[in-house]
């Protein structure tokens, strides 16, 4: 819908779209206006398909739109990328790149209600057919609005081709679910005005906003949706094909909050491989066990919900088991490898949460078996033995020529006492 009124903040010369909204009609039965096919890339409101006239807007509602006035963003991808422009003497101005830095641009994100600035650049949306702004911007960085900011004169009064500036601001992350015990599943809270207050729909609504939740939040698709309490919140409509929740009307009706769980409620699970060794060889396609070795395959979660179960898959053949999560992990041992443990190992955790089975899988562990290292083995065992040995010589030589030493002292200590006699 965002899209569908920026012409509107255009048509009134008042900058890109920051806000939309609905509200019930002042009165029933007043005239109005109804538009479509909008692209939102119309220069007049005329070139929409409008129906109007009294009675049209029975029982529904009217928008509020609010438009950033002083900047916009043109000829960019979206309400948050684009040519930075600014409205001086009721016209609108390139800004030169010289003029501007990320501390301003911050404050353009902001402003639009867009997330923080991710890109900067000279050029990057053309140079637009206006004037440039004689001014250079000084901004902290806390302004909320651009012309809140410091300004200095140019030194420079021109801007060569190529330097009006382009910024595209993130999306805004403001859109979360909370009490769940998970990311993907919980109290819907919308981030506005400056805090995360409790967003809520109309009964026939709240399918199309589940989906667009879930799906700006990357938890794939709705699992079910039930009404929840109503604090600090406000309603909002969509038609579920939205990318974000911003996109959708906003309700200034205080509506019961949602609780929303989605698809990907679980996180992924790992998958990890040890052989009887306390190791694990590490060929050139992958992990390797030794033929006739055993080996033991651990999954493991984060602790985010108890229970639950793993289930290991393999997909050289139609082998698989199952054990109960402990501790939020299990180990499946695998004795006496053989050619037929070659293959693709999987870990499936599956839990049951708020009535539902969900299930997450891990990502593919490709074990390979070789040939028993017999050679190698009896190499070691030798290097062991002649270690052993080696160290056996040297402590027998040590000590017989200790025990040689000693007896040459003896015997010339009792030589120079018969010497001492004999002068006697």
């Amino acid at each position: 819908m965002m899209r569908q009124v920026k012409f509107v903040c255009r048509e009134m010369d008042c900058g890109n779209p920051v806000a939309e909204s609905r509200g019930p009609l002042a009165e029933y039965g007043r005239r109005g206006v109804r538009l479509s096919s909008c692209s939102g890339d119309e220069s007049s409101i005329r070139q929409c398909d409008i129906t109007e006239g009294r009675g049209v807007c029975n029982g529904e509602y009217y928008h509020h739109v609010n438009c950033s006035e002083s900047v916009r963003l043109v000829d960019g991808a979206g309400l948050c990328s684009g040519r930075v422009e600014v409205k001086s003497n009721q016209s609108w101005a390139s800004v030169c790149e010289a003029d501007f830095d990320r501390q301003d641009a911050e404050v353009v994100c902001g402003e639009l209600g867009c997330g923080a600035p991710a890109a900067l650049q000279g050029g990057l949306y053309g140079e637009g057919e206006g004037q440039t702004w004689d001014k250079e911007f000084q901004c902290k960085g806390k302004e909320s609005l651009l012309l809140d900011c410091d300004t200095s004169d140019r030194e420079n009064n021109t801007c060569l081709p190529g330097n009006a500036v382009g910024l595209t601001c993130s999306e805004p992350d403001d859109v979360r679910l909370v009490g769940g015990g998970s990311r993907c599943a919980g109290g819907v809270e919308r981030y506005d005005q400056g805090e995360w207050r409790t967003v809520g729909a109309e009964d026939w609504d709240q399918e199309d906003v589940a989906a667009v939740v879930c799906r700006q939040l990357g938890c794939g698709s709705t699992v079910s949706v039930l009404p929840g309490n109503t604090t600090r919140g406000f309603g909002v409509s969509c038609y579920g094909s939205e990318s974000s929740l911003r996109k959708c009307s906003k309700i200034y009706d205080l509506l019961p909050g949602l609780t929303v769980i989605c698809s990907d409620l679980l996180v992924q699970p790992d998958i990890s491989l040890t052989d009887s060794m306390g190791g694990v060889s590490r060929g050139h396609q992958g992990p390797e066990v030794f033929r006739g070795y055993s080996f033991t395959i651990t999954c493991s979660t984060q602790p985010q919900y108890p229970g639950g179960s793993f289930l290991v898959t393999f997909t050289g053949s139609n082998r698989t088991q199952t054990q109960p999560a402990v501790n939020h992990s299990a180990a499946f041992v695998f004795p006496a490898a053989d050619d037929s443990h070659q293959g693709n190992y999987r870990c499936v955790y599956d839990n049951y949460v708020f009535s539902h089975d969900f299930s997450s899988e891990s990502e593919l562990l490709s074990l390979t078996i070789t040939a028993s290292p017999l050679p190698a083995f009896i190499i070691r065992h030798v290097v062991v033995l002649l270690i052993l040995l080696t160290g056996i010589t040297t402590s027998y030589l040590y000590y017989k020529v200790k025990t040689f030493t000693q007896t040459l002292q003896v015997i010339s200590t009792r030589g120079r006492g018969r010497e001492r006699e004999w002068r006697y």
